[in-house]
């Protein structure tokens, strides 16, 4: 199954971004990607006023993995240990809707041509909103990055974004897999033992049980999130059996109820598609963006991690100073270690602080756009179905 966006699912992706391009000196989007099996490739359109650029606009064509790439060599950087990196997004999965298409396809003798087509009609959707988020959050992440004053300056994001070539990315091996799950059990065995060092300043121990409560909730959250929706899909679905039940039953009727049936019928199909747009709605307005912020908030808590990782490293380098004193022994290399610690350690809780305070007002605004367009779109999809069956109750009774 291939995809491409056209025209109207541009204009409906831009509308449940988040607006990041604050600075229109760098504005980046992605008006096209193409789709083929399980790779993406998504067009890459900047328009700049900077002049470290060679050109004031230009496309470039990414993949998946280009923006792994981009997203590892910013974490990787020592320089940005303060700052919140953006979360890669996550790769693209296309197998749920395939795989249901499968299955219907398996299906097919047991249902009617009519009841197929809508059936198949609906997973069509579902695959295109798959396709649609993917696109979304791969350019969230870039806008993420054009709007930081730090990041959006970064030499290899600038080579991402110009470059028009293939980056020739390879994915990883093997051993670098394994590799980075050891490492990544590593940290986790780290987080456990640093989570016993004393904070030496209020601000961050309070962002500290704020995020790790905050992201218990918000899991919580996406989780019923998803159910909700899964609900609202089902139902749905449902409407397309009642709707092809209640047509097979008025084409054999010769009665006077025909008409009523027939009318049944087809509200049930116009209820169907208002179900489908709530479902896909809320997907992309709560859902998508609940899981957007569990992936933000690792990043913040990652930042943390950091933070007391260095605190760990200035308290042990008190510590070897003192026993260099003690032994007066390689004191001046002591010395100077101790002090890179210490400013290591000052450098991120000063850019520590500006990072988080500025994630917490980011949160907010997004939480108030998407939750003020959700509750606008569900009374409008509401007053929708109010007039469906108002309309059908006055037909039925005219007859």
């Amino acid at each position: 199954m291939t995809s491409t966006l056209d025209e109207s699912t541009k204009e409906k992706m831009r509308s449940v971004s988040v607006d990041l391009n604050n600075d229109a000196s760098l504005i980046i989007d992605i008006p096209d990607a193409l789709c083929e099996r399980d790779k993406v490739k998504f067009t890459v359109h900047t328009k700049t006023t900077l002049s470290s650029f060679q050109k004031p606009e230009f496309s470039v064509p990414r993949q998946h993995e280009d923006f792994i790439w981009l997203h590892d060599t910013l974490v990787e950087t020592e320089d940005y240990a303060g700052l919140i990196i953006p979360p890669a997004p996550p790769k693209p999965d296309f197998e749920s809707p395939r795989e249901k298409m499968h299955k219907l396809g398996e299906g097919e003798a047991t249902m009617t041509k009519e009841e197929y087509a809508k059936m198949k009609q609906e997973l069509e959707a579902e695959y295109l909103a798959v396709f649609k988020k993917t696109v979304q959050v791969h350019e969230i992440f870039l806008q993420r990055l054009s709007s930081h004053p730090i990041l959006s300056k970064d030499r290899n994001f600038q080579i991402f974004l110009e470059y028009d070539q293939d980056l020739s990315v390879r994915r990883k091996n093997a051993k670098e897999m394994f590799g980075g799950f050891f490492k990544n059990m590593v940290k986790s065995a780290d987080e456990v033992l640093i989570s016993g060092i004393k904070e030496v300043d209020d601000f961050f121990e309070q962002e500290k049980t704020f995020l790790l409560d905050y992201y218990g909730k918000i899991k919580d959250s996406t989780a019923k999130a998803e159910k909700m929706t899964r609900t609202h899909k089902n139902i749905a679905d449902d409407y397309i059996h009642i709707s092809s039940t209640l047509s097979s039953i008025s084409s054999d009727d010769t009665t006077a109820s025909k008409k009523h049936l027939e009318k049944l019928s087809d509200l049930f199909e116009k209820l169907r598609k208002v179900e489908g747009r709530v479902a896909s709605d809320q997907e992309l307005k709560l859902t998508e963006l609940l899981r957007y912020y569990m992936r933000d908030i690792q990043a913040a808590k990652d930042l943390l991690y950091r933070r007391a990782r260095a605190l760990v490293d200035y308290e042990n380098s008190n510590k070897a100073l003192d026993k260099a004193r003690l032994k007066s022994k390689d004191i001046p290399q002591a010395e100077e270690h101790q002090q890179q610690c210490l400013q290591k350690f000052d450098k991120l809780s000063e850019s520590g602080k500006k990072e988080l305070t500025s994630f917490k007002g980011r949160r907010v605004v997004a939480f108030r756009k998407n939750l003020i367009e959700m509750a606008e779109l569900e009374i409008k999809h509401a007053k929708n179905n109010v007039t469906l069956l108002q309309g059908c109750i006055e037909l039925l009774k005219n007859n």
